[in-house]
This record gives structure tokens, sequence and C-alpha cells, in this order.
């Protein structure tokens, strides 16, 4: 049983098809790539699995599980979670309450408008536990405003590590980061349980040689080409669209 699959996925606006008779299958514990230029469909695919977007056609099954017209909120309860290319968090409040806020997603007293943070000892210690699993502890009470951009994708993706998540969607995470910053989100890439699948897109070819397992290409839509990341980068069709050859 494969962790994601998608089939036959379809999905236009205003009559413009931008994603066509899409087709993915990713194991569990698998670090899969989407790579392709911009324009390529790759964000609205990962809205769509998401159910931020509902498709025209196609089946989307997560574990085995259809999940194609199942509530964004409820398939997060289902292991679904994912960071964006533009950063969604708060700005003006602490690294630790950011954190806090994702885990009382997954709690029953959500709901509860009486439910004090400050005082939620369990959800604190928790909170910290996953900072310190990105390596900012040090910064738990720091305003998220007051901490680099590097240092923001990295609460980003702490944020989808304490939903529990059994499949972590990322979304361009390198994108505008220094050298620095891009060698710190990998280490923590590679530091995420084996047993966490992981899809991530981006436009770079670099970031495909050094992430994944397996490589899908996207193009105009559609998949083009996929494979391990030799048989990508050797493919004719990939170096037609990244080199024009």
């Amino acid at each position: 049983m494969s962790a994601l699959e998608i089939v036959g996925l379809n999905k236009s606006f205003s009559g413009f098809r931008v994603i066509n008779d899409v087709n993915l299958f990713v194991e569990v514990g698998e670090r899969r790539l989407i790579i392709g230029p911009n324009g390529a469909g790759k964000t609205t695919l990962f809205n769509i699995i998401t159910g931020e977007i509902q498709p025209d056609a196609g089946t989307i099954l997560l574990n085995g599980q259809n999940i194609t017209n199942i509530p964004v909120q409820k398939r997060s309860h289902l292991g679904l979670t994912r960071t964006y290319q533009i950063i969604t968090l708060f700005p003006n409040d602490s690294l630790l309450k950011n954190i806090s806020l994702s885990l009382l997603a997954l709690s029953s007293l959500r709901w509860s408008p009486f439910v004090a943070l400050d005082v939620r000892n369990d959800i604190k210690l928790q909170a910290l536990e996953v900072l310190d699993q990105v390596g900012l502890k040090r910064l738990a009470d720091r305003p998220l405003n007051q901490t680099s951009y590097g240092e923001q994708r990295r609460v980003e993706i702490a944020m989808a590590l304490a939903q529990r998540p059994k499949i972590i969607l990322l979304d361009e995470p390198f994108a505008g980061l220094s050298i620095e910053e891009r060698t710190q989100i990998r280490e923590l890439l590679v530091s995420i349980p084996e047993e966490v699948t992981i899809v991530m897109i981006d436009h770079d070819m670099e970031v495909a040689l050094e992430f994944a397992e397996k490589i899908t290409v996207m193009h105009f839509g559609e998949v083009v080409v996929e494979g391990s990341r030799a048989e990508v980068v050797e493919h004719p069709k990939t170096r037609e669209i990244y080199l024009g050859e």
C-alpha cells in the first residue's frame, strides 16, 4: 500500500487545464521530490492533495483511504500536513506559542474558549521538545518576527512535525535561503524519522540531486518524467525543460 496514491487527477481554472491527468504513487517512508519550472502546477497539486482546492476529476488515497472529498482539517487528523512557499505563521507571537497552537489543533481542547496556553504545561513541554528537535529551543520565547528567515522556515517545519504526521508536504522550503540556511534546513530534513513520508516540491535541480530517492518532473500540469536521480537527469525531456536542448 502506498502512502500517497493519486490517480487521474485533473483541474482547470476558467477553462485552462493546470493539472492534466496526473498519476502519482509515493511509498511509505519515501523521499520524493517534484520539480518543474514556474507554472508547472506543483503548488496547485499540493493544494488539491491537502483539500484546499477540489479537483475536477481523479482520486486521492492517503495510506489506502480515499480522502478526495474529505475536508482540509480532517486530513491533518489522518496524518497529512504541509508547509507553504510563503511562510504562514503568527509573526507577533513567540516560537513557543506558534508550536503550541499547532499542537492544540490536534487536541479536543481546540474548540474550547477557556484554554489558556500559558498554564497548559503538557502542551508547553511538547512544544519545547519539538523546538529542540529543530534546534530552536533556545529561542522559544522570542517573537517570530525577531528571528531570521531561515529560523522561520525551521519553525514552519516544526509546526508540521508537531502534528505527528505520516506524510509531510514541503512547498519550496529552500526558497530565499542563504547557503548556510539551506544547509540547516537540509540537515533538519535528513533528521526527520524514516517512517515519515516526505514529498517536496521545488524547481531547483540541485536540491533534487541532494534530497530525493525518486524524482517527478512536471511541466504544464503534466508528469513528463519520473525515476531515480540518474534517470531524471539524463532524460532528454528534463534536459529540454531545464537546458533548452
